[in-house]
Protein backbone atom coordinates (compact mmCIF):
# COMPACT_ATOMS: atom_id res chain seq x y z
CA UNK A 1 0.00 0.00 0.00
CA UNK A 2 1.08 3.80 -0.70
CA UNK A 3 1.81 5.64 2.86
CA UNK A 4 2.44 8.99 3.52
CA UNK A 5 5.61 8.93 4.01
CA UNK A 6 7.15 7.18 0.74
CA UNK A 7 8.28 9.13 -1.63
CA UNK A 8 7.36 7.03 -4.92
CA UNK A 9 5.05 4.35 -6.04
CA UNK A 10 5.45 1.40 -8.42
CA UNK A 11 2.46 -0.78 -10.14
CA UNK A 12 1.83 -2.58 -13.45
CA UNK A 13 5.11 -1.79 -14.63
CA UNK A 14 5.40 2.41 -13.66
CA UNK A 15 6.58 4.70 -11.71
CA UNK A 16 5.01 7.50 -10.13
CA UNK A 17 6.85 10.20 -7.96
CA UNK A 18 4.53 11.00 -5.06
CA UNK A 19 4.45 14.58 -3.24
CA UNK A 20 7.29 14.10 -0.97
CA UNK A 21 9.46 13.75 -3.64
CA UNK A 22 12.33 16.01 -4.25
CA UNK A 23 11.64 16.35 -8.03
CA UNK A 24 7.58 16.96 -7.45
CA UNK A 25 8.28 19.13 -4.58
CA UNK A 26 11.01 21.04 -6.75
CA UNK A 27 8.30 21.26 -9.74
CA UNK A 28 5.63 22.12 -7.14
CA UNK A 29 7.73 25.12 -6.55
CA UNK A 30 7.54 26.73 -10.26
CA UNK A 31 4.29 25.30 -11.43
CA UNK A 32 0.91 25.51 -9.63
CA UNK A 33 -1.84 23.38 -11.69
CA UNK A 34 -5.49 25.11 -11.24
CA UNK A 35 -8.64 22.75 -11.46
CA UNK A 36 -7.16 19.80 -9.40
CA UNK A 37 -4.24 18.87 -11.25
CA UNK A 38 -2.36 18.74 -8.52
CA UNK A 39 -1.63 15.23 -8.05
CA UNK A 40 -2.50 11.47 -10.28
CA UNK A 41 -6.25 11.03 -9.17
CA UNK A 42 -6.87 7.06 -8.22
CA UNK A 43 -8.87 6.35 -10.91
CA UNK A 44 -6.27 6.58 -13.31
CA UNK A 45 -5.10 3.29 -11.67
CA UNK A 46 -8.27 1.46 -12.57
CA UNK A 47 -8.20 2.47 -16.04
CA UNK A 48 -4.56 1.05 -16.03
CA UNK A 49 -5.67 -2.09 -14.65
CA UNK A 50 -8.81 -2.35 -16.97
CA UNK A 51 -6.88 -1.78 -20.17
CA UNK A 52 -4.11 -4.59 -18.77
CA UNK A 53 -6.96 -6.54 -19.11
CA UNK A 54 -8.29 -5.26 -22.46
CA UNK A 55 -5.33 -4.57 -23.98
CA UNK A 56 -5.22 -1.89 -27.17
CA UNK A 57 -4.98 -2.08 -30.67
CA UNK A 58 -1.38 -2.28 -31.66
CA UNK A 59 0.49 0.74 -31.99
CA UNK A 60 -2.89 2.80 -31.60
CA UNK A 61 -3.09 6.71 -31.88
CA UNK A 62 -4.04 7.42 -27.93
CA UNK A 63 -5.01 10.72 -26.70
CA UNK A 64 -5.93 11.09 -22.62
CA UNK A 65 -7.90 13.98 -22.17
CA UNK A 66 -8.24 16.42 -19.22
CA UNK A 67 -4.57 14.26 -18.65
CA UNK A 68 -3.13 15.93 -15.65
CA UNK A 69 -0.03 13.74 -14.98
CA UNK A 70 -0.74 11.45 -17.66
CA UNK A 71 -0.39 8.22 -16.14
CA UNK A 72 -2.65 6.03 -18.12
CA UNK A 73 -0.98 7.50 -21.23
CA UNK A 74 2.29 6.62 -20.45
CA UNK A 75 1.01 3.01 -19.17
CA UNK A 76 -0.23 3.08 -22.60
CA UNK A 77 2.92 4.09 -24.46
CA UNK A 78 5.27 1.73 -22.18
CA UNK A 79 3.34 -1.04 -22.10
CA UNK A 80 1.20 -1.10 -25.59
CA UNK A 81 3.01 0.59 -27.74
CA UNK A 82 0.77 3.21 -27.90
CA UNK A 83 1.12 6.95 -29.86
CA UNK A 84 0.25 9.10 -27.08
CA UNK A 85 -0.89 12.94 -26.78
CA UNK A 86 -1.62 14.14 -23.37
CA UNK A 87 -4.61 16.95 -23.37
CA UNK A 88 -5.01 19.07 -20.83
CA UNK A 89 -6.48 23.08 -20.61
CA UNK A 90 -4.22 23.41 -17.74
CA UNK A 91 -0.51 23.38 -19.30
CA UNK A 92 0.95 23.59 -15.77
CA UNK A 93 0.31 19.88 -15.09
CA UNK A 94 2.46 19.19 -18.44
CA UNK A 95 6.03 19.56 -16.38
CA UNK A 96 4.68 16.91 -14.17
CA UNK A 97 3.41 14.90 -17.30
CA UNK A 98 6.89 15.01 -19.16
CA UNK A 99 8.83 14.61 -16.01
CA UNK A 100 7.07 11.05 -15.80
CA UNK A 101 7.14 9.72 -19.27
CA UNK A 102 10.77 10.58 -18.70
CA UNK A 103 11.73 8.94 -15.81
CA UNK A 104 9.16 5.39 -17.30
CA UNK A 105 11.29 6.31 -20.53
CA UNK A 106 8.71 7.27 -22.93
CA UNK A 107 7.87 9.83 -25.14
CA UNK A 108 4.50 12.16 -24.88
CA UNK A 109 2.78 14.46 -26.72
CA UNK A 110 0.89 17.54 -25.30
CA UNK A 111 -1.64 19.99 -26.45
CA UNK A 112 -3.22 22.19 -24.37
CA UNK A 113 -6.75 22.62 -25.10
CA UNK A 114 -10.45 22.79 -23.73
CA UNK A 115 -12.51 19.86 -24.52
CA UNK A 116 -15.15 21.94 -25.75
CA UNK A 117 -12.79 23.12 -28.32
CA UNK A 118 -11.30 19.48 -29.11
CA UNK A 119 -12.34 18.66 -33.31
CA UNK A 120 -11.16 16.92 -36.53
CA UNK A 121 -7.49 18.91 -36.53
CA UNK A 122 -7.35 17.03 -33.31
CA UNK A 123 -9.01 13.86 -33.55
CA UNK A 124 -9.12 12.88 -36.88
CA UNK A 125 -5.82 10.53 -36.11
CA UNK A 126 -6.88 9.24 -32.58
CA UNK A 127 -8.10 5.89 -32.44
CA UNK A 128 -8.43 5.81 -28.61
CA UNK A 129 -9.40 8.09 -25.74
CA UNK A 130 -9.45 7.79 -22.34
CA UNK A 131 -10.23 10.20 -19.27
CA UNK A 132 -9.96 9.56 -15.56
CA UNK A 133 -11.94 11.39 -12.68
CA UNK A 134 -12.80 14.00 -15.41
CA UNK A 135 -16.49 14.90 -14.45
CA UNK A 136 -16.73 15.96 -11.18
CA UNK A 137 -18.86 19.36 -11.46
CA UNK A 138 -22.25 19.27 -12.90
CA UNK A 139 -20.97 22.25 -15.29
CA UNK A 140 -19.18 19.41 -16.49
CA UNK A 141 -21.71 16.71 -17.99
CA UNK A 142 -22.85 18.66 -20.73
CA UNK A 143 -19.58 19.43 -22.46
CA UNK A 144 -17.84 15.89 -21.46
CA UNK A 145 -20.90 14.61 -23.41
CA UNK A 146 -20.76 16.62 -26.27
CA UNK A 147 -17.23 16.12 -26.84
CA UNK A 148 -17.83 12.13 -26.90
CA UNK A 149 -20.29 12.68 -29.50
CA UNK A 150 -17.84 14.91 -31.39
CA UNK A 151 -15.04 12.19 -30.92
CA UNK A 152 -17.15 9.56 -32.15
CA UNK A 153 -18.20 11.30 -35.60
CA UNK A 154 -14.06 12.49 -36.24
CA UNK A 155 -13.53 8.34 -35.96
CA UNK A 156 -12.34 7.76 -33.03
CA UNK A 157 -13.23 4.00 -32.33
CA UNK A 158 -13.18 3.63 -28.33
CA UNK A 159 -13.37 6.46 -25.25
CA UNK A 160 -12.81 4.78 -21.84
CA UNK A 161 -14.01 7.11 -18.59
CA UNK A 162 -12.88 5.94 -14.98
CA UNK A 163 -14.65 7.28 -12.41
CA UNK A 164 -15.54 7.01 -8.68
CA UNK A 165 -19.21 6.66 -9.22
CA UNK A 166 -20.46 10.51 -8.78
CA UNK A 167 -23.29 11.29 -10.12
CA UNK A 168 -22.20 13.54 -12.64
CA UNK A 169 -20.37 10.37 -14.00
CA UNK A 170 -23.57 8.13 -13.86
CA UNK A 171 -25.38 10.71 -15.78
CA UNK A 172 -23.10 10.58 -18.77
CA UNK A 173 -23.03 6.86 -18.85
CA UNK A 174 -27.26 6.28 -18.59
CA UNK A 175 -27.17 9.05 -21.73
CA UNK A 176 -24.86 6.49 -23.89
CA UNK A 177 -26.04 3.24 -22.28
CA UNK A 178 -29.66 4.50 -23.42
CA UNK A 179 -28.55 5.44 -26.76
CA UNK A 180 -26.79 1.78 -27.13
CA UNK A 181 -23.06 3.27 -27.82
CA UNK A 182 -22.26 2.98 -24.03
CA UNK A 183 -21.29 -0.28 -21.10
CA UNK A 184 -20.48 0.21 -17.81
CA UNK A 185 -18.78 -1.75 -15.81
CA UNK A 186 -17.40 -1.87 -11.97
CA UNK A 187 -13.98 -2.08 -11.49
CA UNK A 188 -11.68 -2.65 -9.11
CA UNK A 189 -8.25 -2.93 -8.38
CA UNK A 190 -5.48 -3.67 -5.50
CA UNK A 191 -2.38 -2.26 -6.84
CA UNK A 192 -0.95 0.22 -5.72
CA UNK A 193 -3.53 -0.01 -3.69
CA UNK A 194 -7.13 -1.09 -3.46
CA UNK A 195 -9.58 1.57 -5.76
CA UNK A 196 -12.78 1.11 -6.97
CA UNK A 197 -14.91 2.42 -9.19
CA UNK A 198 -16.71 2.62 -12.84
CA UNK A 199 -15.51 2.43 -16.16
CA UNK A 200 -17.72 3.71 -18.90
CA UNK A 201 -16.85 2.23 -22.52
CA UNK A 202 -18.13 3.77 -25.65
CA UNK A 203 -17.23 2.51 -29.03
CA UNK A 204 -18.06 3.54 -32.18
CA UNK A 205 -19.55 -0.01 -33.33
CA UNK A 206 -21.47 -0.81 -30.41
CA UNK A 207 -25.13 -1.18 -30.60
Amino acid sequence: MDSPLKRESRAYGVRLLMSRHPEIRKLKRLHSPALHGNKLWPSSWLLIDYLGHRGLPKRAHLMEVCCGWGLTGIYCAKKHGAIVTGADMDAQVFPYLRLHAHINRVQISTLKADLRKLGMRELKRVDVVVGADICYWDSMVDPLRRFIRRALRCGVRQILVADPGRPTFEKIAAHFVKHGTGEVFDWKTRRPRTIEGRILKISSDSG
